[in-house]
């Protein structure tokens, strides 16, 4: 275990990633630390989030709500995705489903499934698109 200050461990997170297993953090910091974390694959829209407590745990995707994408059908669905993946991990032990859930996820990316958050420049799908591909993935799985 290691303490930090906030303003380190962001260039740690962002420099060296591969060195955290997990970090614990009161919100405004985890708020920080999660934005900045975000550069490393791409897009907020790829990662997930587990905030876990006591009693109550809360998985949502780190960008949040995204209101100025609704209805457009362009956000990326991954970050739920992967979010609902650490909820079968850690609310219900269910290993097995939060591993086929990231299998099928990857698989989608493989394949060359982009959103506009990822596709730098290339051709894009839709959120419906990229969920109906990940969906399918788990089927075969």
């Amino acid at each position: 275990m290691e303490f930090m200050y906030i303003d380190n461990a962001v260039m740690q997170v962002i420099q060296h990633p591969s060195q955290f297993d997990v970090i614990v953090t009161e919100n405004l910091f985890g708020d920080v630390l999660s934005d900045a974390a975000s550069v490393l694959p791409g897009s907020l829209g790829l990662m997930p989030s587990a905030s876990l407590g006591d009693n109550i745990n809360l998985y949502e995707p780190i960008g949040g709500s995204a209101p100025d994408l609704e209805g457009k059908n362009v956000a990326n669905p991954i970050a739920q995705i992967l979010s609902a993946a650490l909820m079968f991990r850690y609310s219900f032990k269910m290993e097995k489903e939060a591993v086929l859930i990231e299998q099928a996820v990857m698989e989608a990316l493989k394949s060359g499934l982009r959103t506009g958050d990822i596709a730098e420049g290339g051709e894009t799908v839709s959120t419906t698109e990229m969920g109906d591909a990940i969906v399918a993935n788990l089927k075969t799985m």
